[in-house]
């Protein structure tokens, strides 16, 4: 072969392989862009999927109730928010509650929300549990009053029925340590007496007679959390029970129409005990009587019952009436008088005058008489 022609054989083959690189190089171009346009698809959709899924759903007044269950995840919770239309994707929902360390604190009940709501505003109402108030009962009862006359105020508030209240005190059993701590009577007129604790209520619409009863027991055990750390030693001090200390506390809360005087007026009561005195207080017998009399005869005083201090010495069976946490802890820290005697003054204040003997009580009658 001659030269030139070699020379041109070879012209040839380089000039074959050039464009073939060419080619090579422009397949790949394509290749690279079609992958760049197929991520940078996917990474838009990506993206316009997640904007979307955060969006708002459309939005609306009327309300959503959902349901939480007690333990359901935040997974599971995000399915229920999209199954009632107020995210649009759980997935989304779930990604972002993890990209802002959410999710943990949700609680449960019962919530009322609306479509079109903003996503952290579900998520607050989720975790400060903005559930929705169920129908309540709500009730009353003051201090002072007698486990008849709570039955009335619930039977009027159209709450309980009062017989069956009163047959519930009766018959049913109680949760409470103080409760099984009652000694035996046999003159107990009701031995709840005192252990209903005056509060204000709110509590179920359901409640039965029984609930309603446990819950204010279930209060006086609470309330006597407040009194100071050495309550219980006290009691040893005094060489009394818990009974005996919330029978105390409602003759306190009967006869005590000042606040400042319940500590002097238990002091009266812990004094005439001390000397084995008749207490002669005459909110027992209006107890033992059933009524209130603004004044008392001589003969309501000569009534025959275990509750009747003007005929028994010591404490009655038990509370005459339901104590406020004030009475309670005035008969256990009473006063540091030596006064054994108090009258009601009758300038309309509602104070005593208080005395050491009974001479200087029966001046003090003689002074409230004249006022």
């Amino acid at each position: 072969m001659e030269l030139d022609q070699v020379d041109e054989r070879w012209e040839e083959e380089e000039g074959s392989s050039t464009d073939s690189r060419k080619k090579v190089r422009r397949i790949g171009l394509i290749v690279a862009f079609c992958i760049f346009s197929l991520c940078a698809g996917a990474v838009l959709g990506g993206a316009l999927f997640f904007v979307n899924g955060m969006a708002p759903t459309k939005a609306s007044d009327e309300e959503v109730r959902i349901l939480i269950e007690p333990g359901t995840s935040s997974a599971g919770i995000a399915n229920i928010l999209e199954e009632n239309g107020l995210i649009r994707s759980a997935f989304v929902f779930r990604y972002y509650l993890r990209m802002n360390n959410e999710g943990s604190r949700f609680q449960a009940g019962e919530y009322s929300m609306k479509p079109g709501m903003e996503l952290d505003e579900m998520i607050s109402m989720l975790n400060n549990g903005e559930t929705v108030a169920l129908p309540m009962l709500k009730f009353t009862i003051p201090e002072g009053l007698t486990i008849e006359q709570i039955a009335d105020k619930l039977e009027a508030e159209e709450i309980v029925e009062r017989e069956a209240f009163l047959q519930a005190i009766l018959e049913s059993e109680f949760e409470s340590e103080y409760i099984a701590q009652i000694p035996d009577h046999p003159g107990f007129k009701y031995k709840l007496e005192g252990y209903l604790f005056p509060e204000t209520y709110e509590m179920p619409l359901e409640s039965t007679e029984q609930d309603i009863a446990q819950r204010m027991i279930a209060e006086l055990d609470r309330k006597l959390q407040q009194l100071p750390d050495d309550w219980p030693q006290r009691l040893d001090e005094l060489g009394l029970s818990m009974h005996e200390v919330l029978t105390i506390a409602s003759l306190i809360e009967r006869e005590a129409a000042v606040a400042a005087e319940r500590p002097l007026i238990s002091s009266v009561i812990h004094n005439r005990l001390a000397k084995g005195m008749q207490l002669q207080i005459d909110a027992t017998v209006q107890y033992a009587l059933d009524e209130y009399k603004d004044v008392l005869l001589t003969v309501d005083t000569q009534v025959d019952s275990p509750y009747n201090t003007y005929i028994i010495t010591g404490l009655p069976p038990g509370p005459i009436a339901s104590p406020g946490i004030d009475s309670i802890r005035a008969a256990l820290y009473p006063e540091e008088t030596n006064y054994l005697f108090y009258v009601t003054k009758k300038d309309g204040s509602k104070e005593h005058f208080f005395a050491e003997t009974h001479n200087e009580h029966l001046r003090n009658k003689a002074i409230s008489e004249q006022q």
